[in-house]
């Protein structure tokens, strides 16, 4: 006997979603919105990458909604070089190739639709949705059905219009999915588009706006096909609107994350999502802080721009904002020491006098000691993809473990500046063991850096910096009672 799960409830903002917690967004965003300005107008990179991210989202919607397969490989170069055929091989997916191509292409252009109304700065109405659904599906002939016994039959698409039968899907465990019904659509989706603007007005934080959005257009599920590749896009447009990237699941993450935090929101519980959806977008801040705002061209090409930087940063950085990020980062500094010390008095208490405990560090202001482990974060920062800027002040923190005089280990925490502007900073985690005062020897810790962007006011930061160390030390420690 088949179960049903009611999903779908008549679309509302819940209060609760004004609760949920950006700060994995928060924490990083004011170094982006800075760095964009500077990207948008010299970067031939920026241009680059921004192609790339929209060629990743239109391969990557169609995986996880199994319209096609594609091995990962030539992925990424499709991803880097454009949609051409012959990249693809016999064997890299599970459809013909032209199929394949019509269908990525389709979705490039829905998205590069989605930044032209974004860039002319038109509403989201539901006509544009619908239109929007025509040009994303329109290679897609069939999708399946069921006729009145309930068996699967390919239906003809209908292609920019509602679905006219029930789209409820069965799990594997056989409880059916009772999404929107047909008859309700249109009224539902009226209703989404009134709630989103009056919800726009208000200035909700665009991450709970464009996480909201996402879910509660899922519960209709307004189309007979193309739902999810929809809900993508038009939470894209959101978040580009706000001047973040297009959102993008990856395949190995659609599962495991993307559908069980789409899950958990279906029985109330938003955290989980609004945290996934904000990690997507500072996966992809984290990649644009590293690109560089001039390219290499011409001699005279690049004397020109250099010269109008210098005078630009001359200009825009005034005494009183260097300031302000040389006492932020110092702030961050002095609170790593404080959790790093309370953390050794706890940890005192535990090992009763077996284990001798201390902490030392450079403050950013020390130079004398700022070169002990640079080759390390230069290391650290090549291992996590990203470019460490050598010419600006760093700062360390050692929590050191001693067993005996030939046997210490060291947590280092570091503290450098993370990509191509000054406002960023990496909090980064290394553990090694001394065996004298000549010999290190690097030890496991897979653990990436927690990047904070210091140009505006810490105080929020300083939660998400706390975890960070919590989770580095228990790391740590678990590694060290692995070898005692």
């Amino acid at each position: 006997m088949t179960e049903y799960n009611r999903l779908w409830q008549p679309i509302e903002f819940n209060e609760a979603w004004q609760q949920c917690d950006t700060s994995i967004l928060d924490d990083i965003s004011a170094s982006w919105f800075e760095r964009r300005k500077k990207l948008k107008e010299d970067s031939g990179e920026y241009a680059d990458f921004l192609s790339q991210l929209k060629r990743e989202h239109a391969i990557e919607t169609g995986v996880i909604e199994r319209l096609y397969d594609l091995k990962r490989g030539v992925t990424e170069t499709l991803i880097k070089q454009g949609f051409i055929e012959s990249f693809l091989s016999h064997g890299d997916t599970n459809i013909a190739k032209s199929d394949l191509l019509h269908y990525l292409n389709d979705h490039l252009e829905a998205v590069n639709f989605v930044f032209d109304i974004v860039k002319e700065d038109r509403p989201l109405t539901v006509s544009f949705i619908r239109e929007l659904h025509q040009l994303v599906t329109r290679n897609q002939k069939y999708t399946e059905g069921r006729d009145q016994f309930g068996n699967n039959l390919q239906v003809t698409l209908l292609k920019g219009k509602y679905k006219e039968r029930e789209n409820n899907p069965t799990r594997e465990d056989g409880t059916e999915i009772l999404y929107c019904p047909p008859e309700q659509v249109a009224s539902e989706m009226d209703n989404l588009i009134l709630i989103y603007n009056t919800q726009l007005q208000a200035q909700l934080h665009p991450l709970i706006l464009a996480t909201w959005f996402h879910h509660a257009f899922t519960t209709i599920h307004p189309f007979q096909d193309g739902n999810g590749r929809m809900a993508r896009l038009l939470t894209s447009l959101i978040f580009i609107k706000f001047g973040y990237f297009p959102f993008t699941v990856l395949r190995e993450e659609a599962k495991a994350k993307y559908i069980e935090a789409l899950e958990q929101a279906d029985k109330g519980e938003f955290q989980p999502l609004v945290t996934y959806f904000g990690e997507v977008q500072k996966r992809n801040i984290q990649k644009a802080l590293n690109l560089k705002d001039v390219s290499s061209t011409s001699l005279a090409e690049v004397q020109a721009v250099l010269g109008q930087k210098v005078e630009a940063w001359q200009h825009q950085n005034s005494h009183e904002q260097r300031q302000l990020l040389v006492t932020h980062r110092n702030e961050i500094f002095d609170y790593c020491n404080t959790v790093l010390n309370e953390f050794r008095h706890r940890l005192k208490e535990t090992v009763n006098g077996n284990i001798q405990l201390d902490i030392s560090s450079c403050s950013f202001d020390n130079s004398n000691l700022q070169h002990y482990f640079y080759t390390q974060m230069m290391n650290y920062a090549q291992k996590h993809d990203y470019f460490f800027n050598r010419t600006l002040p760093k700062a360390w923190l050692i929590f050191e473990l001693t067993l005996a005089e030939n046997k210490k280990y060291q947590l280092i925490i570091t503290l450098h500046y993370y990509g191509y502007d000054d406002s960023t900073l990496a909090i980064g985690s290394l553990l090694q063991f001394k065996e004298s005062e000549q010999i290190d020897t690097a030890l496991p810790l897979e653990i990436p850096p927690h990047i904070i962007s210091i140009s505006n006011d810490v105080e929020a930061k300083k939660r998400n910096i706390r975890s960070y160390l919590e989770n580095a030390l228990t790391l740590a420690l678990a590694q060290i009672a692995s070898e005692i």
